[in-house]
């Protein structure tokens, strides 16, 4: 193992034997073994990874679910051995892995603190002066005495994960901890990241927030269909990574243009319908129709959880519609990076007299903004400063 690597894969392949059926009757054994029917069938998440984590590094493997990603962890913990290749690690490793194995549904908050302290190795008197803490950063001090069955999911995610950071250890393995809690609690979470990364903690973090790769990751791995699609700077990785979902995106949010309404797509500046755009970039919506009485159009966009974002119409902008059955709206897109979509209407004269109307037409992504740097909202307004 090189002098300065926390951790080596090389070349590594694991294969599980999933069962076809289930196999109860000794006559159906006996028929499958002379037969030499086999009664499994092999799955294969990773195939043939390589690549090294040097100490110090806070590394990144993101991939959509199914890529390989947790069982890759598991592989690094030991909780698997690989069928192929080798994992070479140094030092003691601290695997905050499907957090929460150990506790006690039937104890209080408070007792299961003790006992995952007791597995993770500290002795009743060191959890006695980190418990204030791990409560606090919990933000769980309402409910220690209550017991473990009656809190919810997050909250025994949380409490886990506020007791596994006092773990000590060389290389620490995270996976899909910002999953966790609401915001202010994911805020707690990146201060910690902050704080390993001053102390040059060897980390490796699975996760599926591209935010968090490119703030605190200084190498990442993407991982597509159990191999290595590309490693390297986070940018990089991350981005990789937004495009592959974008294209995954379009596959099962394609707008049906033969069951609406009336026709609506969207084109980039350069004048080609696409589903994916640059930050500032001006696109342009075109709508066309066959109903008679159409007088005014409206196009709002909203955020693909449904948040809202802006939706002029020609009535409230006192725009005449200049043809019969057709319209077109262009806008340029200062929106953060992320994934959107477009409701359309038809009306008459007035924007309550609805004629038609799409309640989910085209979907589109816009890129991040790499000049202007990560801000955070909806939109990017013009400003200055003095």
């Amino acid at each position: 193992m090189a002098k300065n690597n926390a951790v080596e894969i090389v070349n590594v392949t694991k294969t599980f034997k999933i069962p076809i059926e289930a196999v109860t009757m000794l006559k159906q054994k006996v028929v499958g073994f002379l037969l030499r029917k086999k009664g499994y069938r092999d799955f294969t998440p990773l195939k043939e990874i390589s690549f090294n984590i040097k100490e110090g590094d806070f590394f990144g493997i993101v991939g959509k679910n199914g890529s390989g990603k947790s069982t890759l962890l598991k592989l690094i913990a030991g909780i698997y051995t690989p069928n192929e290749g080798s994992i070479y690690t140094k030092g003691k490793l601290v695997p905050f892995i499907e957090l929460g194995v150990g506790f006690n549904p039937e104890l209080s908050g408070r007792d299961n603190v003790y006992l995952n302290g007791a597995l993770l190795g500290f002795s009743r008197k060191e959890v006695d002066s980190m418990y204030d803490e791990i409560v606090e950063f919990a933000e769980m001090g309402d409910f220690m005495e209550e017991k473990l069955k009656n809190y919810s999911s997050g909250m025994q995610v949380r409490l886990a994960f506020s007791i596994a950071i006092k773990a000590k250890g060389d290389i620490l393995m995270l996976d899909e901890v910002l999953a966790v809690g609401d915001e202010a609690f994911q805020k707690k979470c990146y201060a910690y990241f902050d704080k390993l990364k001053r102390e040059k903690k060897t980390v490796i973090l699975v996760t599926h927030d591209m935010g968090a790769v490119e703030r605190f990751c200084n190498k990442a791995v993407l991982l597509e269909d159990g191999k290595i699609k590309i490693q390297g700077k986070p940018h990089m990785v991350a981005a990789a990574y937004s495009i592959s979902n974008e294209l995954e995106h379009a596959k099962t949010h394609k707008f049906d243009r033969t069951s609406a309404p009336f026709d609506v797509s969207i084109y980039n500046s350069k004048g080609i319908e696409s589903s994916s755009f640059e930050y500032n970039e001006s696109i342009t919506i075109k709508l066309s129709w066959k109903q008679e009485g159409v007088k005014n159009v409206g196009v709002a966009i909203f955020r693909e959880n449904g948040e809202y974002v802006f939706g002029p119409n020609t009535y409230q902008d006192k725009y005449s519609i200049k043809h019969e059955n057709r319209a077109e709206y262009t806008v340029k897109l200062n929106l953060n990076e992320g994934d959107y979509f477009i409701k359309v209407g038809l009306t008459g004269a007035r924007d309550t007299d609805t004629i038609a109307f799409i309640e989910e037409g085209p979907h589109f992504s816009v890129q991040r903004d790499y000049d202007g740097g990560r801000w955070g909202g909806v939109t990017k307004l013009d400003h200055k400063w003095k």
